[in-house]
Order: structure tokens, then C-alpha cells, then sequence
């Protein structure tokens, strides 16, 4: 049962509660720098790497951290993690660093990695929050990298730098083509999910001027009997 659990912990956060296209978090960085699929990867990887150091250290300390003061402490941490990688990329891949711009040191005010410390790292055990981490980086990466590939291939007719196609769709690298492209993966991600959107049935009251005053069980009756 454990194992399951743990097995859960990763998975959910690929397809099931995909950050990007599931729970709508992190969309400033998944517009801005999908514009290829290497700069997708690095902000991927680097975020993935800030969110499952911070669950494993917010977790370990959560029952030092106070209450009070526990989100200017998730944002020290993070902070402190986001230093650490982004000196890492500087050194190792400057043109990546160039590329991603100042949305690298924004990875600390990122909506995925404050809410991941927030809902679940704070409350649960160092490894689950980990393998949380883990599940919720590679689902980032993905959304991120799916992105990057569709608009790079359309945008400019190549991926990765090699040439692909003989045509380009310019607006497929600026914002409008970005909004299309995610607005169709949120779809695909809603159709695998088995989300089929279904509106919930009408109140019976909808729409009429008494219904504020009169009782819900008169109402009720009176639809049943008008059947």
C-alpha cells in the first residue's frame, strides 16, 4: 500500500495534476521562454531541481518552521536554492542563462514551487515530498517542453537547431501563438483526464423572481407534480 502511495506521489503531477495544464500554475515562465525546446528544458530541469530540494528541506523543518512566518521562510529557502542553481547554470550553460533571462531568478516567486511547499511539502514526510517533487518537476517539463516543440517546429521550421520544415509560422514564436498552443495542450491534457466538461443540471428555481423568498421544498413539489 505504502508503495502505491509512493508510486501516486510521482505520477500525479505528469498527466493527472500536470502543473501547467492541469492546476493553470507557472504560465508566465511556460509562455515566455517556450519559444524553443532548449530553453524549455533548461527552465524545466532548473526549476525541478529548486522544487525538489525546497519540498525536501521545507519538509524535514516542518515542524520547526512557526506558522506565522512560514511563507517568508519557504521564500528564504527557495531562494537559497535558486542562487545555487542559477550560479550553476551561469557557469556550465551560459547561453541557457542568457536565453531564460531574468525568469531564472523569478523561479523563486514561482506559483508551482510556493504552492507545492505550501499544500503538500509542509504537511507531509521528507520522501513523499520529494517524489512530489520529482512528479511535479517532470510534468513542468513536459508542458514545457511540448510547448517549446510545436512552437520552435511551426515557428521557425526547426528543433533543437536542426531544420525540419521548409515554411515558417512567425507567430508561432510570439505571444498569440503561445496562448494557442497552450490553450490546445490544456484540451489534450483535459480530454486524457476524462474531463468531458459537463454542465451541471439547472436549478429548477433558475431564473424565477421569487426565489429568494419562497421555500426550496415548495418549489421541489411543485416541479414534481407539474412532471
Amino acid at each position: 500500500m505504502a508503495k502505491r502511495s509512493l508510486w501516486y506521489e510521482f505520477t500525479k503531477g505528469i498527466i493527472k495534476e500536470n502543473p501547467v495544464l492541469c492546476l493553470v500554475l507557472g504560465t508566465c515562465p511556460t509562455l515566455a521562454v517556450t519559444t524553443s525546446a532548449s530553453n524549455a528544458i533548461g527552465m524545466g530541469i532548473a526549476a525541478t531541481a529548486v522544487l525538489v530540494c525546497s519540498n525536501a528541506v521545507i519538509s524535514a523543518l516542518r515542524k520547526v518552521i512557526p506558522d506565522k512566518v512560514r511563507i517568508p521562510a519557504y521564500i528564504t529557502i527557495i531562494a537559497g536554492f535558486v542562487t545555487v542553481v542559477q550560479m550553476l547554470v551561469k557557469a556550465f550553460s551560459p547561453a541557457i542563462n542568457d536565453a531564460l533571462g531574468i525568469y531564472l531568478p523569478l523561479i523563486v516567486v514561482n506559483c508551482i514551487i510556493l504552492g507545492r511547499a505550501e499544500m503538500y511539502a509542509s504537511k507531509n514526510p521528507v520522501l513523499p515530498s520529494i517524489l512530489d517533487g520529482i512528479g511535479m518537476g517532470v510534468g513542468f517539463t513536459a508542458a514545457l517542453l511540448c510547448m517549446g516543440i510545436i512552437r520552435e517546429l511551426l515557428g521557425s521550421g526547426s528543433v533543437f537547431g536542426v531544420q525540419l520544415l521548409p515554411f515558417k509560422i512567425l507567430i508561432f514564436i510570439l505571444p498569440p501563438g503561445g496562448f494557442f498552443v497552450f490553450g490546445i495542450l490544456i484540451m489534450i491534457a483535459n480530454a486524457l483526464n476524462g474531463k468531458k466538461g459537463k454542465k451541471a443540471a439547472a436549478s429548477p428555481c433558475e431564473g424565477c423572481p421569487m426565489a429568494n423568498s419562497c421555500a426550496d421544498k415548495h418549489c421541489e413539489e411543485g416541479v414534481k407534480n407539474a412532471d
